[in-house]
């Protein structure tokens, strides 16, 4: 390769695969001599990228951590994935990242070839993201903080507020954070009632790591973390059944799959089975269909969906009233 600038973004691009790479190797890939790519090393160290050298028959070359965040090189589709990903995350049950998202956004797309931004946008006009439900949402930094704790198996301090509003002190061994729907769960092994037990984020405060790093505690029965955390919280979620008054070849069209499963009942009808949610939030996601229906289960919705609806009516009544005189 002629081009030094070229070959210096290639070696670059990869040194970010998460190995470590033999001087031959490098050599080999961009067609120069080892004594090129030891040339080519210090240049990248000048510019500020952390490459740490190993000697010796299996040493080489890797990109480290360093005090700085140096530029990094994106595939189209690391770009597009990254892309989605601070889309999504700007709109997630996070504090403290939404702006944050945005700014990296802006960055990002406004060096995006003119190919990946259509594909970007065409990514994010199909797809619908809800924005988050009314309620607690958990700390960028205590996630960060218990993120770590999992990667490297380290004990950990926190606070804890229980249900009714007692706060206790707990010393865990952190395994996994999970996800479910708008709520963070931390799994861990609570080293004081020498059980596993599944904390809420946000109810989590003054995380302290010790630095006490432990064996990795396999959890009971050999299962993994998701299918613990299924079988170990209450179901808090409700599923709601609906009839649609089209024919189920014309639901499948407008309605999105996120909404649920159809299943036919007649040539003028079908039902649609809702995944489960909150009672609130699902409420609002039926208000989104584009077609009449009758709420067939349960009869919990009832209540969210006249409310709404007397929102609506209120909102509209002094156009309603104009248009009726």
């Amino acid at each position: 390769m002629r081009d030094p600038s070229g070959r210096l973004l290639q070696l670059l691009s990869l040194l970010q695969t998460p190995r470590e790479w033999p001087g031959v190797e490098l050599a080999d890939r961009l067609g120069v001599t080892p004594r090129t790519i030891r040339r080519d090393v210090d240049r990248l160290r000048e510019l500020g990228y952390p490459v740490h050298a190993t000697q010796g028959n299996v040493g080489g070359y890797r990109l480290t951590a360093g005090a700085a965040m140096p530029p990094l090189l994106f595939d189209d589709d690391e770009a597009i994935a990254i892309a989605i990903g601070l889309r999504t995350a700007a709109t997630a049950a996070v504090t403290g990242i939404e702006e944050t998202s945005l700014r990296a956004l802006a960055k990002l797309e406004q060096v995006l070839p003119v190919r990946l931004r259509h594909r970007v946008t065409a990514l994010s006009d199909a797809a619908v993201v809800l924005p988050p439900r009314d309620g607690p949402a958990a700390d960028a930094d205590t996630l960060a903080a218990f993120a770590a704790a999992c990667a490297t198996h380290e004990k950990v301090r926190f606070a804890y507020t229980k249900a009714h509003g007692e706060m206790t002190r707990r010393l865990v061994e952190p395994r996994q954070l999970v996800a479910s729907g708008h709520l963070w769960y931390l799994v861990a092994y609570d080293e004081d009632r020498a059980a596993w037990r599944s904390f809420r984020v946000d109810r989590i405060s003054e995380v302290h790591r010790t630095g006490v790093r432990v064996p990795v505690r396999e959890l009971p029965g050999g299962v993994d973390t998701k299918t613990w955390v299924t079988q170990a919280m209450p179901p808090r979620d409700v599923r709601a059944r609906l009839l649609l008054h089209v024919p189920i070849e014309q639901a499948a069209e407008i309605v999105p799959a996120w909404q649920g499963t159809l299943e036919p009942v007649d040539q003028r009808s079908c039902r649609l089975h809702t995944h489960p949610d909150s009672p609130q939030y699902l409420a609002y996601r039926i208000t989104l269909l584009t077609v009449d229906y009758t709420l067939l289960d349960p009869p919990e919705l009832a209540g969210h969906l006249r409310a709404i609806a007397g929102r609506a009516g209120r909102a509209i009544r002094a156009f309603t009233d104009t248009s009726q005189a």
